[in-house]
């Protein structure tokens, strides 16, 4: 009893209200950014409230839960975290890069350059916080003070090919082109890896009608950026002003099936698939755009045109008739109509209306614009003039992406690579969900589990989900009451199971040591509990990743992982979860031969394990097994894992390369 009342007490300092217990700050503050490092940015601020509830002249839970309002987008509760934060310590040059790019996205540049000086007079030579406030004078239109800082910047850090970037930004809003090549040329000449100085120099050859240079310019951006659908839009320009329909159209389907709402890429599909005769297709395009801008007339002028070549004579006129409406002197939507009423046998309509334009005509001295005359050229998005309805569309002005330096930048996933490998299998007290694949994963240990006792379900599965609000008080109500029935169960035979299920609720809510603590408890009492020194050995592993990106050193850590997983494949040698586990704790430590056996053993165990196929072929390429790698993938993909193919597209596309 003195053992469970002791437990308690342990609970008591995590998640009792202060009246009851003193909160254990240091801890809270460490699970806290634990989460933040699997971005569970809802779940990390409920460990941070609790902290500032307690402790609330710290500056470091009000700074952190600011980290994790920014990745939600709460930009404004961020910029007041940071604000509390820097009222308890205004010497912590963090706190002011993070509220300045909070202020940035609410177009507040001049209170985030008085962030930025603040922050340089406490750390003059940080070049990412030179970066951005120059970026905020080009904002502000303050070109003179941007080029005077860029003056600087160049002194510091001469090699810095971003400066050069921002340099060609300036000049050209200040319309020197001449100069603002000439930047570019010295960034691209200090990094000739950067894909967004090539979109940038390709703008100019654009606006200057130099296709060829253009496209040239796009093919090095989309090389080293494949994944950014305005360079294809672009290139396609490039390329249809080069009579490349055919190129220009596989760059606008590129485009959408990286951006599907990219409105650009539907309308100028829609007149090129119009062009080379695909009318169905082109009534797509037009429909989309129609569904984005359903008052766009130069889309719906040209939908009429296309149902009128497919036999909807009727739809056609609808479409026209709104379109006359809104342009009562469109001689060309009037005589296009004219012609559907023809057709339909309605003569009186149609002479009246090709009267109308007759005598138009001659009261303006004008010819009417027919179909077909010419090569067409571009308008801008905002010229509304219905003559312009067959020319390609471009952006009113193409401006220089513009990209802030800082940690913060972003959400984590967008920094993830590519051939990642996946997580270890671990006990959850949630289903694994997969888009496509509803099979779960099933481990007789873990059925017995859940046969012997009576509380929630115990899954197996790779996932780690996000936390709402919602969730994780459940959560921790659980565990309150997994406290309150350990207390109460009087012998360790049945604390044991007990023990368990909280240390996988207290994984759940990324408390990962807490829960380390409960299974170490458990194992010291039988240490041939295999469930237990598999969740062990897993929260084991996530504390050692989250370690890492701190730059702390981790190898006695992992023998102790190796240690766990060993003892537990002795008690089940053929258990496919542990051999998989074994396998990714090996391929992080990049020993890829051996983490490729223990897939292979995992595969044997269980040959429909897809995750086992996908992280061997991943270890197979970093081995350049060419052959074998994408073959893994492929079953991978084969088996519902359908991210395998993007990884083998874009490997074999590099291979060639």
């Amino acid at each position: 009893m003195l053992f469970c009342a002791t437990l308690f007490i342990l609970h008591a300092t995590f998640f009792a209200t202060p009246a009851k217990a003193q909160y254990n700050t240091d801890r809270l503050i460490t699970i806290g950014r634990s989460a933040l490092y699997y971005e569970d940015y809802v779940l990390s601020m409920q460990y941070f409230n609790q902290v500032i509830t307690q402790k609330p002249f710290l500056y470091e839970p009000w700074f952190l839960r600011g980290i994790a309002k920014y990745h939600l987008d709460d930009f404004g509760g961020a910029e007041q975290d940071c604000t509390e934060a820097i009222n308890r310590n205004p010497f912590v040059v963090g706190i002011y890069e993070l509220r300045g790019l909070c202020r940035i996205q609410q177009s507040k540049y001049h209170d985030a350059i008085a962030d930025y000086n603040r922050a340089l007079r406490l750390l003059p030579n940080n070049r990412s916080i030179w970066h951005n406030r120059v970026l905020c004078h080009i904002q502000n239109e303050e070109y003179d003070e941007a080029l005077l800082e860029l003056d600087t910047i160049h002194q510091r850090w001469s090699q810095y090919a971003p400066a050069y970037t921002m340099q060609a930004d300036v000049h050209l809003q200040q319309k020197d082109t001449a100069q603002a090549i000439t930047a570019l040329e010295k960034s691209l000449e200090l990094d000739p890896y950067d894909g967004k100085t090539w979109a940038v120099r390709s703008l100019i050859s654009l606006r200057r009608a130099q296709w060829a240079d253009a496209e040239q310019q796009l093919d090095k951006a989309i090389h080293l950026q494949p994944k950014t659908g305005g360079y294809y839009i672009n290139r396609a320009l490039a390329r249809y002003n080069q009579n490349n329909l055919r190129g220009a159209m596989a760059d606008y389907d590129m485009a959408l099936d990286l951006e599907p709402n990219n409105f650009l890429g539907h309308y100028n599909r829609g007149l090129l698939r119009t062009d080379v005769g695909d009318d169905n297709r082109a009534i797509l395009d037009f429909d989309f755009v129609l569904r984005l801008e359903p008052d766009n007339m130069l889309a719906l002028f040209n939908r009429g045109v296309l149902l009128e070549r497919t036999g909807d004579i009727k739809g056609a006129i609808n479409d026209y008739t709104k379109v006359i409406e809104e342009y009562p002197n469109f001689h060309t939507g009037i005589l296009y109509r004219a012609r559907c009423y023809r057709r339909l046998g309605m003569t009186q309509k149609a002479e009246l209306e090709e009267f109308r334009v007759y005598k138009e005509q001659l009261y303006q001295h004008l010819y009417g614009i027919q179909p077909g005359n010419g090569k067409r050229s571009q308008r801008k998005r905002s010229d509304l003039d219905p003559d312009k309805y067959n020319e390609l569309v471009v952006e009113d002005e193409q401006e220089p992406e513009r990209e802030y330096q800082s940690d913060y930048r972003g959400h984590v996933q967008n920094r993830k690579a590519d051939m990642e490998l996946l997580p270890m299998f671990a006990l959850s007290l949630q289903a694994q969900h997969d888009e496509v694949s509803t099979t779960r994963h099933y481990d007789a240990a873990v059925e017995r589990l859940n046969r012997l006792r009576q509380g929630r379900t115990v899954f197996v599965s790779n996932q780690h989900a996000q936390l709402d609000t919602r969730h994780s008080d459940s959560y921790f109500s659980y565990i309150d009451s997994l406290c309150t029935a350990i207390d109460a169960a009087g012998t360790m035979q049945r604390t044991m199971p007990l023990l368990l299920e909280r240390a996988v609720a207290y994984a759940a809510v990324q408390d990962n040591d807490a829960a380390i603590h409960d299974l170490t408890i458990l194992l010291a009492e039988d240490s041939t509990q295999m469930l237990a020194l598999w969740q062990r050995a897993v929260c084991r592993q996530r504390n050692i990743l989250f370690a890492a990106s701190e730059g702390k050193n981790t190898e006695m850590a992992q023998h102790a992982v190796a240690s766990d997983l060993q003892d537990a494949l002795r008690q089940s040698p053929n258990n496919a979860y542990l051999l998989y586990n074994m396998g990714c704790l090996l391929a992080w430590q990049q020993a890829f031969s051996e983490a490729t056996d223990y897939f292979s053993r995992a595969i044997e165990a269980e040959p429909q394990l897809a995750e086992a196929y996908y992280n061997r072929g991943l270890c197979r390429l970093h081995q350049e097994l060419t052959a074998e790698g994408t073959a893994d993938l492929s079953k991978a993909g084969e088996l519902g894992m359908y991210q395998a193919y993007s990884i083998i597209k874009k490997y074999r596309k590099n291979v060639a390369k």
